[in-house]
């Protein structure tokens, strides 16, 4: 039974998706803020649902704080629906954000979604190679000459789009169609946020930005 940790300071709320989530399958712990959170992390959670506005400490420092050890999905709860707290979230690399008030059912599509990408199918051993850098399609791991990258999955997603379709023009409605599809409600600039992390934590250029179009990479040349 996959393992969702719920954080959530409104109790009515908090009962409510672990009423729901569990009825839906999965296996629940709550946290009613920030501190504990955090001290309930060194179990194994499959996914964690953040409430933004937490007392102690914040869903977006809780959400860095994560983030510093582990890639576990995360899904933003959150009463702000402005521009600005989505970019924050996502430059945190949050997986997905949905906005208060929620529908119940979208929300279940939207954490099984997010599962599924973080559990791929077993069998299909995929790589792509590009440059001394190995995408594994199955395990959801990216290296280069053998030193591994912490790539949440829309990050991988997106490299992954990017590699498949070498020397093409993928525009950020390509990727939003393909990656986000149903999830996605908002602004096309959460694509140039993914972009810009991933050109951090992989400190190889490759990705080329088309200026009014999208993104691309040049098709790799055959080896000697």
């Amino acid at each position: 039974m996959q393992k969702i940790l719920i954080v959530e300071d409104d109790m009515d709320i908090q009962e409510l998706l672990q009423n729901f989530l569990q009825e839906a399958g999965y296996g629940t712990v709550t946290a009613k803020d920030g501190v504990e959170a955090l001290s309930l992390f060194s179990m194994e959670f499959d996914l964690v649902l953040l409430d933004v506005m937490l007392p102690k400490i914040d869903g977006f420092a809780v959400c860095e704080l994560i983030r510093k050890e582990s890639n576990v999905p995360i899904i933003m709860l959150t009463a702000l629906s402005g521009e600005e707290e989505q970019i924050k979230g996502l430059d945190l690399q949050v997986d997905d954000y949905i906005t208060k008030p929620f529908s119940m059912p979208v929300l279940v599509r939207k954490i099984a979604a997010v599962l599924r990408r973080s559990s791929p199918e077993k069998g299909k051993n995929s790589t792509i190679s590009y440059q001394g850098f190995t995408l594994d399609l199955d395990s959801y791991t990216a290296k280069n000459n053998g030193k591994a990258y912490g790539l949440t999955q829309r990050e991988f997603e997106i490299l992954r789009e990017l590699l498949l379709h070498q020397g093409r023009v993928l525009t950020r409605q390509n990727l939003l169609e393909k990656l986000w599809k149903y999830d996605f409600y908002g602004d096309e600039r959460v694509v140039d946020t993914h972009i810009k992390n991933l050109r951090k934590k992989l400190g190889i250029d490759f990705i080329k930005t088309i200026r009014g179009v999208g993104y691309k990479i040049e098709k790799e040349g055959p080896k000697h």
